[in-house]
């Protein structure tokens, strides 16, 4: 045997996430810059127009506006932006936005258990691609997206080679590239869901299989099995939702029955691409699960009776206008929502530094003392020309911020260092994703939140990423860690841009 042979290669870690910041002077963004200036310009034709008192009322105008700008958490958020998002909520509340009743006695004119808020307008239909298989197709009128889901079963990383998860981590990082050469895609999220098993699949596939003069013993054997076992277990799921613009290249809409065929014929595909990634037997979700899950995370104790009727034979035949919550109210940091109480969190940064490939196991695996918890990647990628632009655009910037000092800070040369070397990457040839997460968990009382809010921001340390509650956003934050495919920033009062500037 050779000495090379006995030599193990160290663990495959994976980082530099960059958050793009535009250029500015004294930790400010391009708007604050020109805030700044554009003050100093007041500020002398003040001088020039009323005198030394009407330029100290501009001045301390502009100094206070620069203040709430710079002023930040370890969130990264500006108090301008704690601000406006408090502002925002109080009108929400005034204007009662955060109460909805649907039903015969809603509020609803008519009269179904619609979803609340984004997805309100969504529209579902059903079609079937090229291999046979029923499809859910979601369309959303207001930003004319539909969007198709995928079912997942992750193989797993238990018993595994690190050579294989390599492999896989590998593969899901080229799905995500190759996203930006699909026609027409805007998003992708992925949704790993974690609740309790109600031991009713448990307890059907033992009485299906029970012969006949079977012992008593194992009979016996088996009772205790289906009492016991289901204590503490916990279903595991995953679900890929893909977001697809409405338009074609000439900007003509298209209907759904026209959606539905051109999905149709590619689907295949992308259900194939995903198997190598180790998402395992990947098929698209056909509306009747769709409607299933849906009512069960607005509704967790529907979850007993949906499984008892699978048991006995019968499909709930649900309905899209039947999946939505009876009553919904969204407060400043929780949602409640029929029969469970949910708090949503997002995150602000991203790993700093280099990682396992299983730094999200934690996050994503079952916990005790949350009845139900979603962790959703948002994606959105980016084409060739767009990701050229965006990456010289960063790399220029975190060298602007880096040489405005004459004694930089080490964070500012680590930031210029890691723009010059994702430039590098992209310029041979990889990919660039926007990417995003949210967390929610979901409990049966109101006693359960602090429990819940503690193992959370404990899961959070574990992933090293930083979580912040959704503040006066609770309902739309629900919403979009949904498999749903609801793309937040076409649905932002302040535009996208305008944001990333600050």
């Amino acid at each position: 045997m050779a000495a090379a042979d006995n030599v193990r290669s160290a663990p495959r870690t994976y980082g530099n996430w960059r958050q793009p910041a535009s250029a500015g002077i004294g930790g400010m963004g391009s708007l604050g810059t020109g805030i700044m200036m554009g003050g100093l310009v007041m500020t002398i034709i003040a001088t020039m127009a009323g005198g030394l008192i009407a330029a100290m009322v501009t001045l301390l105008i502009v100094g206070f506006s620069l203040a709430m700008l710079m002023t930040k958490d370890k969130h990264g958020q500006s108090a301008l932006q704690r601000l406006s998002t408090r502002i925002g909520w109080q009108r929400a509340k005034m204007a009662k936005h955060n109460i909805y009743r649907s039903g015969p006695l809603g509020r609803t004119a008519w009269g179904k258990f619609q979803l609340p808020g984004l997805a309100a307008a969504s529209q579902l239909s059903e079609f079937k691609d090229s291999y046979g298989r029923p499809f859910a197709l979601l369309f959303y009128p207001s930003t004319r997206h539909f969007t198709v889901i995928i079912n997942a079963e992750p193989d797993g990383a238990s018993l595994v080679d690190e050579d294989q998860v390599d492999v896989w981590v590998a593969h899901w990082g080229q799905w995500l590239a190759s996203l930006g050469h699909e026609p027409g895609i805007i998003a992708a999220s992925v949704t790993v869901e974690s609740a309790p098993d109600t031991g009713i699949r448990l307890r059907r596939e033992v009485a299906n299989n029970m012969q006949d003069g079977t012992p008593a013993i194992a009979r016996a054997m088996l009772a205790e099995v289906i009492q016991t076992y289901p204590e503490g277990s916990a279903l595991v799921s995953a679900r890929v939702a893909l977001t697809f613009k409405g338009t074609d290249r000439n900007g003509k809409r298209r209907k759904e029955e026209d959606m539905g065929r051109e999905l149709a014929s590619r689907l295949p595909a992308l259900t194939q691409s995903l198997n190598s990634t180790g998402a395992g037997a990947a098929r698209p979700v056909t509306a009747q699960e769709l409607c299933e899950t849906i009512r069960i995370a607005y509704d967790p104790a529907a979850a007993g009776l949906i499984d008892e009727a699978r048991s006995q034979g019968m499909s709930p035949e649900l309905q899209w206008t039947d999946v939505g919550p009876a009553g919904a109210q969204s407060f400043w940091d929780k949602y409640r929502h029929d029969s469970a109480w949910s708090v949503s969190w997002q995150m602000t940064q991203a790993p700093r530094g280099e990682v396992f490939s299983s730094v999200l196991s934690q996050l994503v695996g079952p916990h005790p003392d949350i009845d139900r918890k979603r962790v959703t990647l948002l994606y959105r990628p980016l084409d060739a020309a767009t990701s050229a632009r965006m990456v010289e655009a960063d790399k220029r910037n975190a060298s602007f911020r880096a040489s405005t000092s004459s004694r930089p800070s080490a964070r500012s040369i680590a930031e210029a260092r890691a723009a010059d070397r994702t430039a590098q990457e992209e310029a041979r040839g990889a990919g660039l994703v926007n990417f995003g997460m949210l967390v929610t968990g979901t409990v049966m009382s109101a006693e359960q939140i602090p429990d819940m809010v503690a193992a959370i921001d404990n899961l959070g340390a574990t992933a090293r990423i930083l979580l912040r509650p959704a503040y006066g956003s609770q309902d739309s934050a629900f919403v979009a860690a949904l498999p749903l495919g609801v793309v937040l920033q076409s649905h932002l009062s302040v535009p996208a841009g305008l944001r990333e500037s600050l």
